[in-house]
């Protein structure tokens, strides 16, 4: 009898060891699986953005012959600094937490007022047009896996070249045009209107709301008050010019992100 009583605890006790061991390694498993979907879903948001404008990380008059002093001016401290400003009064209104990066709103912008997307993407667009351009130089081209990718995509850098310029000179009224990644990973190319930007949630289908949707890499503002003043309604020129100072480094430090 002792003996019987004696099998069965050691029986219990292995049991319950074994249950144990197995609600650890469930558990183990279970956070393994909350960190990989926590880093699929946040793979967009390695780049963070504030809510304050960055200083300009070059002098207004950098980038000419291709960009004007007086637009760059313009465009920065006037344009873009009231986007920033705006963003932050209707994020008080709308009690959104600034502490947290902007592209929380951006991706979730549809729950949101029309002030806040409108100011949220120009913000955004803008804080990443900045650094997206350098001093222009010769044979300004991209190199490694960016360009790897881009010639994989759209065969060569002149065939991607034609197509992105194409996709901003046909962006009817303001807006601008992108090279992004999509959701599975590919480049893509496409515009959109007025601020809006890939990373934005907005529903597809809605009239005059572009459906494109990813991480963007590289964007062209093609608002007339970023270019009239040197170019005035040749849009073409200014998008031919552009590739002389597109920093190619950011765009592929973005890249390597995905």
């Amino acid at each position: 009898m002792k003996q019987l009583q004696s099998a069965g605890r050691r029986k219990f006790i292995k049991d319950t060891a074994a249950s144990a061991a197995a609600i650890t390694l469930g558990l183990t498993s279970l956070r393994s699986f909350a960190t990989k979907t926590a880093d699929k879903k946040n793979r967009y948001t390695d780049h963070i953005t504030g809510f304050d404008q960055k200083p300009l990380p070059y002098s207004y008059n950098a980038l000419e012959d291709v960009i004007d002093t007086m637009t760059m001016e313009i465009h920065y401290s006037k344009h873009a600094a009231a986007y920033s400003k705006n963003l932050k009064d209707a994020a008080t209104a709308e009690s959104i937490d600034m502490n947290k990066p902007l592209e929380n709103v951006l991706s979730a912008v549809s729950r949101y007022s029309v002030k806040i997307r409108n100011n949220a993407g120009g913000h955004y667009n803008h804080e990443m047009f900045w650094q997206s351009m350098r001093p222009k130089s010769l044979n300004n081209k991209p190199t490694g896996s960016l360009m790897q990718s881009i010639e994989k995509t759209f065969t060569s850098f002149a065939g991607f070249k034609d197509k992105f310029g194409d996709s901003a000179k046909t962006r009817f009224g303001s807006g601008w045009a992108w090279l992004y990644v999509d959701p599975d990973k590919n480049l893509a190319i496409g515009s959109t209107p007025n601020q809006d930007n890939p990373m934005m949630d907005l529903p597809a289908g809605q009239a005059g709301l572009s459906d494109i949707k990813g991480f963007p890499l590289l964007g062209i503002d093609v608002w007339e008050h970023a270019y009239y003043l040197n170019y005035q309604n040749k849009r073409a020129d200014y998008i031919e010019n552009w590739w002389k100072i597109v920093n190619w480094d950011y765009v592929q430090q973005r890249f390597d992100k995905i």
